[in-house]
C-alpha cells in the first residue's frame, strides 16, 4: 500500500515538472497577447482620434456658417424669416430641388463651401426657435434639440454600434446680441463608422493570427530549451540510483549555455566517479598492504601471550618487530593520504606559482647535508634564476625527495646523484640521475605503478612501500607535466620531468587571483 501511495506521489510530481513547457508558453502568450492588445489599442484610439477630429470640423464648418448667417435676423427666428434668408436657389438644393445658377450663387449668402457641406448625406441641420419649435430642416430626419449650457455643445450617440455627432449652437443677433434661436447640426459619420468597424475587425483577425503564430514560435523554442533539461535530470537521476553508473549527457551540438551547463555536469560526474574510484582503490589498496604488517604484529603478540612473557629475548624481538611494522604501516598510511591527495592538486593549489631555481637549491642543499656519504651535485647553468612554474612548492620539493631518496635507496659502490635543470621556449626540464642497480625493461614499464617493487625482498628491507614513485606520477600528471626514466641496469637510472613553463604574463594574472582570494579570505574571517 506505501509502495502505491510513493509511485502515485512520484507520478504527480513527474506531472507537475512536465507542466514546465505549458508554463513557460503560457507566460509567453499571455505577454504577446497583451503587448498586442496594448499595441491594438493604442493604433485604434490614434486612427479614431484623427477621424473624430475630422467630423468634427465638418460639422463645425456648417455650424459656424449657419450661425453667421442666421445671426443676421434681428428678431426671434421663424419660418417667415429664416426661410427668406436661405434663397429659393439654396432651399432647392437642401429640399432635393434643381441646382442654382452662377448669377444665383453669387448673391446667395451661402457659399459653395456652405452647400457642399449641407449637401453631406450624413449631415442633418434643424433650426430652432427660442421655444423649441423647428423653423427650418433638410433631409427626412430632424435632429432633436435639448436644452444645453454654454454657446455650443458637441455630443456623440451611441446607437447600434454606430456613433453620432450632434453638435449644438445658439444663434445670437448681429443687430441686439439677442438670443434668436438655436442651429442642431447631427453628422451620421457614414464613413467613420465604417472605417473604424473595419479597423476593429483587422485588428482582431491579425492579433489572433500573430498570436498563434507567435506562441507556436515560442512552443518550439521552450521545447528546445527544456529537451536538453529533461536529459541532464535523466541522467542525475540514473547517476544518483547507482554512483557508480557511467551516464553521460550527450553533447548537445549547439552553442550556447545549455551547452555549457551540460558540459559542466559531465565534468563533475567524472571528477565523482573518479573520487569514488579512488576512495575504493585506497581502501583496497591499504587493506591488502596492512594484512601482512598486521599478521606479523598479531603473530609476535599470540606468541608473547602463550610463552614469551617470561623470555627476555623473545619479548625483546617481538617488540622490536613490532615497532617496526607499526612505523612501517603509519609510512604506508602517510604515504597513501599523500597519493589521494595528489590526485586533487588542481582543487586545492589552483593558482600556486614556484620558482624552480629556489626549490631545487635548497632540497639539494638539505639533503646533501642530510646524506653527508652521498655527494649530490646541481647543475642548473641552463635554468635562469627567474624560471617559474604553476605548482605548488611544497608539492615540487616532494617530487625531488622522491626520485633523490630513491637514487640513493638503490645507489650501489657509486653513491653519487646528479640533479640537472633546463629550459626551454615552452618547457623546464628537471633530471635526477644516480648510479646504482638500473631498472630493467620490463620493470620500466611497471615502476610507476602502485605497490610495485623492483625486488620486494629488498624493497622491504629498505623500508619501501612501492608508493614513492606513484606519487610522483600522480602529482607531475596533475600538474600537465610527464615524467619518464631512462635506466641500464648495473649502470643507474635517470627520472626526467617536464613542466609548461609559466610566462610573465599568466604570473602575473594568477598573484592577481590569488592576491583577491586572500584579501576576501581575510574579510571573511574578520566578518566571521
Amino acid at each position: 500500500m506505501k509502495m502505491m501511495i510513493k509511485n502515485k506521489r512520484d507520478r504527480a510530481k513527474e506531472t507537475k515538472h512536465s507542466s514546465l513547457i505549458v508554463r513557460w508558453v503560457s507566460i509567453v502568450a499571455l505577454t504577446i497577447t497583451v503587448s498586442f492588445v496594448l499595441f491594438s489599442v493604442v493604433v485604434y484610439q490614434i486612427v479614431s482620434k484623427q477621424s473624430m477630429d475630422q467630423q468634427e470640423e465638418t460639422s463645425n464648418n456648417v455650424v459656424v456658417t449657419l450661425e453667421r448667417t442666421l445671426s443676421s435676423i434681428p428678431d426671434e427666428l421663424e419660418i417667415s424669416n429664416v426661410i427668406p434668408s436661405l434663397s429659393p436657389s439654396t432651399r432647392r438644393i437642401l429640399n432635393g430641388g434643381p441646382a442654382i445658377s452662377s448669377k444665383e450663387t453669387r448673391n446667395n449668402a451661402f457659399s459653395d463651401n456652405l452647400i457642399s457641406l449641407i449637401s453631406n448625406p450624413d449631415i442633418n441641420v434643424a433650426v430652432y426657435n427660442r421655444h423649441n419649435e423647428v423653423v427650418f430642416a433638410n433631409g427626412d430626419t430632424t435632429p432633436k434639440f435639448s436644452p444645453f449650457k454654454g454657446n455650443r455643445r458637441v455630443v456623440q450617440v451611441r446607437r447600434n454600434n454606430k456613433t453620432t455627432l450632434v453638435t449644438y449652437q445658439k444663434v445670437y443677433s448681429s443687430v441686439n446680441s439677442k438670443l434668436t434661436g438655436y442651429v442642431v447640426v447631427s453628422n451620421e459619420m457614414t464613413y467613420y463608422n465604417h472605417l473604424m468597424s473595419n479597423l476593429l475587425h483587422w485588428m482582431l483577425i491579425i492579433s489572433l493570427i500573430a498570436i498563434i503564430f507567435f506562441v507556436a514560435i515560442s512552443y518550439v523554442l521552450v521545447v528546445n530549451v527544456v529537451r536538453p533539461i529533461k536529459t541532464m535530470s535523466k541522467v542525475a537521476k540514473e547517476v544518483n540510483a547507482d554512483p557508480n553508473s557511467e551516464a553521460r549527457i550527450k553533447p548537445l551540438n549547439r552553442d550556447d549555455e545549455l551547452a555549457e551547463l551540460a558540459s559542466s555536469i559531465n565534468q563533475m560526474l567524472d571528477r565523482m566517479q573518479s573520487y569514488i574510484e579512488q576512495q575504493k582503490q585506497f581502501v583496497g589498496d591499504v587493506s591488502h598492504e596492512l594484512r601482512t604488517p598486521v599478521a606479523v604484529i598479531e603473530g609476535h603478540l599470540n606468541m608473547l601471550e602463550r610463552w614469551g612473557k617470561d623470555d627476555p629475548q623473545i619479548l625483546d624481538e617481538s617488540i622490536k618487530a613490532s615497532l617496526q611494522e607499526a612505523d612501517r604501516m603509519k609510512h604506508l598510511i602517510q604515504e597513501m593520504l599523500d597519493l589521494t591527495r595528489a590526485e586533487q592538486i588542481d582543487v586545492q593549489y589552483p593558482y600556486e606559482i614556484t620558482n624552480v631555481n629556489e626549490v631545487v637549491r635548497r632540497v639539494v642543499s638539505d639533503l646533501a647535508m642530510v646524506h653527508p656519504d652521498f655527494k649530490i651535485q646541481l647543475d642548473e647553468d641552463d635554468l635562469p634564476d627567474d624560471t617559474e612554474i604553476q605548482m605548488y612548492h611544497g608539492h615540487l620539493e616532494q617530487l625531488l625527495v622522491i626520485l633523490i631518496d630513491n637514487g640513493i635507496k638503490y645507489s650501489t659502490d657509486r653513491k653519487q646523484i646528479n640533479v640537472s635543470a633546463g629550459v626551454t621556449k615552452k618547457e623546464v626540464s628537471i633530471m635526477v640521475q644516480d648510479f646504482g642497480e638500473g631498472i630493467s625493461p620490463e620493470d620500466q614499464k611497471k615502476i610507476f605503478n602502485r605497490f610495485y617493487r623492483v625486488d620486494k625482498a629488498r624493497t622491504r628491507e629498505k623500508g619501501g612501500n612501492g608508493l614513492g614513485l606513484s606519487i610522483a606520477q600522480k602529482l607531475v600528471d596533475s600538474y600537465k607535466g610527464e615524467i619518464s626514466v631512462e635506466s641500464v641496469e648495473g649502470q643507474g637510472s635517470q627520472f626526467k620531468m617536464v613542466f609548461p613553463v609559466l610566462s610573465k604574463k599568466r604570473a602575473a594574472e594568477l598573484r592577481k587571483i590569488e592576491a583577491e582570494k586572500h584579501k576576501n579570505d581575510v574579510l571573511d574571517g574578520i566578518l566571521k
